[in-house]
């Protein structure tokens, strides 16, 4: 089952936002690594919400944890705000003479690269954008052991 949590789409609310995510995210036993990546992930993608979402009134996000076997947490965040695909932006091109650099973009980039996999979809007048992440050491090929199979 889910844990959800509800608040106002405001900075001033993403630190409670963030600390549902790290517990969720603890009490499912990811290593502290990864509980970091997954909370850039969440501050981006929150603070793209509070700032782009709701520009002509203020708004509310939810936000729900749900832990899945084989080591996987699902993140979903689901506004009321402008549609915004995060997939469909371009990756944002980085160059090494800062005068030249475009501005934007980065926070989906980190969003992109902390995180397993990401979907987006747009419900009636709901954004809902899902975060994956996986727990490496669940996921990742186990090591032979090399006595061989049963000795």
């Amino acid at each position: 089952m889910a844990e959800t949590v509800r608040s106002a789409a405001k900075i001033d609310q993403l630190e409670r936002i963030l600390e549902f995510v790290r517990s969720c995210a603890a009490r499912a036993g990811f290593s502290g690594r990864r509980i970091i990546d997954l909370e850039l992930a969440v501050e981006e993608a929150m603070v793209n919400i509070c700032r782009y979402a709701y520009t002509e009134h203020s708004g509310e996000v939810e936000v729900a944890c749900l832990q899945e076997p084989g080591g996987i947490l699902r993140i979903e965040i689901v506004d009321r705000g402008r549609p915004f695909n995060l997939l469909n932006a371009e990756k944002p091109v980085f160059e090494c003479d800062i005068g030249r650099q475009q501005l934007g973009g980065l926070g989906i980039h980190i969003i992109r690269n902390m995180v397993d996999d990401i979907r987006y979809r747009r419900e009636g007048d709901k954004n809902r954008l899902t975060l994956v992440l996986h727990d490496r050491k669940q996921n990742s090929p186990s090591t032979p052991d090399p006595a061989g199979p049963g000795r």
